[in-house]
């Protein structure tokens, strides 16, 4: 499977509201993801940790609405904007802008890395 492929399905499915699935589909075993904070969030190796990132993400906001653009691709990466609108446990609604960027190796997505572009208030 080429990186365009793998962007492409992965994206669809992220579009079709199944980010589970894209990840377990799609993630390796021993996949990085990193996120623009510091924390014990900010790194997490291994796909049964990444899942339980997705997990708490799912318990701590309700998501009101997501869209999902791109794929772009280069070499053996990828982009995809995320742009959604959440409210986080005890906070008010927000609108949140950004970018993840996969890298891919031997058809599954080694490392994510996500860019966080704004988050307002709605």
């Amino acid at each position: 499977m080429t990186t365009q492929e793998l962007a492409n399905a992965f994206t669809q499915l992220c579009k079709d509201g199944k980010f589970e699935e894209a990840g377990k589909r799609f993630w390796s075993d021993d996949v990085v993801s990193r996120e623009p904070m510091e924390g014990e969030m900010a790194m997490i190796k291994g796909r049964a940790g990444v899942e339980k990132k997705g997990e708490w993400w799912y318990a701590n906001h309700e998501v009101h609405n997501v869209k999902v653009e791109g794929p772009y691709v280069h070499g053996d990466q990828f982009v995809v904007r995320f742009s959604m609108e959440v409210t986080p446990k005890g906070q008010a609604r927000m609108s949140m802008d950004e970018v993840g960027l996969y890298t891919v190796k031997n058809d599954k997505i080694a490392e994510e890395r996500f860019f966080f572009g704004s988050a307002q208030p709605k």
